[in-house]
């Protein structure tokens, strides 16, 4: 019977050990800083820069004036070192950028669709005028 009790001791030692050992890496990872969100801002500045080369800030928009503002409120989130904040700014900052420029192509397709159009209706009337003249 001795043999058996020895042999539990070190194994119960074992699992408490493994054990501390396991919640002291858990709350070291949960403890760490995350990394700066350094792709995220930069995609958003990207964004940004890539609205303001299509011209979408000439026609006012307030989805990037939304991008402008949270991608400075994600720079002051990173000088306090809140990393998540920051990154979470900055993806929003840069879908808010690329809405815009979005709505801005659709708003330059529509224009030039309803340009086609009245070409179009312009030349069946003058084809009608000039199928009575004859």
């Amino acid at each position: 019977m001795k043999p058996t009790s020895q042999f539990r001791r070190p194994l119960h030692a074992t699992l408490a050990t493994t054990a501390a050992l396991g919640a002291a890496l858990l709350f070291a990872a949960c403890a760490s800083t995350p990394p700066e969100p350094t792709l995220a801002m930069h995609a958003a500045e990207q964004a940004i820069a890539v609205a303001d080369t299509s011209r979408v800030a000439d026609t006012s928009s307030p989805e990037l004036a939304e991008a402008r503002t949270k991608l400075d409120s994600a720079r002051v989130a990173l000088s306090h070192r809140q990393m998540v904040e920051a990154d979470q700014l900055a993806k929003e900052s840069r879908a808010d950028a690329e809405l815009a420029s979005a709505r801005f192509a659709q708003a330059k397709a529509r224009a030039v669709n309803d340009e086609i159009e009245h070409s179009t209706q312009t030349l069946a009337q003058e084809m009608q005028r000039n199928a009575g003249a004859r």
